[in-house]
């Protein structure tokens, strides 16, 4: 894919999904049907749910986006445990994926898929009984470190309503890595969810090079959201999260 092309699919994405989703359990006609919403902590459940039509149909068509065809996005409500998973849709329409849940606390399932061409992110509560912890959300830096990458986000003053550039550059051990693996078809996949209500914004980089990649957002309202970021090195997915306040 040439950059004209690059930048044309990121737009595009990034048009689909500039608004915030996963507020609903339901949006234009889909519903998302999970099987059991209960977990026990730390242990390893299978996770099913299906996407039902107006007519109570399991939707089983749909559109391939960065490689997947659905893409779960499971985070504690006060916004950690984050994961990204990729389930396996069945002959009846069912989706499903292991799922650990680590600790007590009430999560939220962002289901995030395409059908139709249409692109639609729903969400519902899972449930994890416990004596809950509760994590405050950290103060907003410029630096990130995860699994001894230090990554640095470089961006202007995030404004409510307006596009933003971020800007990420990512070093091992003080040095920048020598280039970033392909990781869902592009260099980074980028998910910011809003503090309070977990609005859930999703967008794909418009370019990077080597130790870099960059994307365009444009956050809602004003208020502290937490954005996770993924990449991929040494064949591997880390995770880097970051807390972003958000002015008027």
């Amino acid at each position: 894919m040439n950059e004209i092309q690059h930048g044309e699919r990121a737009e595009e994405h990034f048009g689909r999904h500039g608004a915030p989703g996963g507020l609903s359990i339901s949006v234009a006609g889909l519903t998302l049907a999970i099987g059991s919403k209960t977990f026990e902590a730390s242990r390893n459940e299978t996770f099913e749910f299906r996407i039902l039509d107006q007519a109570g149909r399991a939707v089983r068509d749909f559109d391939e986006q960065h490689g997947e065809r659905m893409h779960l996005i499971v985070v504690r409500r006060d916004l950690v445990h984050y994961q990204h998973l990729h389930p396996s849709l069945g002959a009846d329409g069912t989706w499903a994926t292991a799922l650990v849940l680590p600790d007590p606390g009430v999560y939220r399932a962002f289901a995030d898929f395409s059908t139709g061409g249409e692109a639609l992110t729903l969400g519902a509560d899972l449930w994890v009984p416990g004596n809950l912890k509760f994590a405050q959300l950290p103060t907003p830096t410029g630096v990130a470190h995860t699994e001894g990458y230090e990554v640095a986000l470089e961006t202007g003053a995030l404004a409510a309503g307006a596009e933003s550039s971020l800007a990420f550059r990512i070093t091992l051990r003080g040095q920048e890595i020598e280039q970033l693996e392909p990781y869902l078809g592009a260099l980074g996949h980028l998910v910011a969810l809003r503090e309070g209500d977990l609005a859930f914004l999703h967008v794909h980089p418009t370019g990077g090079a080597g130790a870099q990649v960059a994307f365009h957002a444009m956050f809602p309202s004003i208020g502290r959201y937490r954005m996770f970021l993924q990449f991929a090195h040494t064949g591997r997915v880390r995770t880097a999260a970051f807390t972003v306040e958000v002015s008027p």
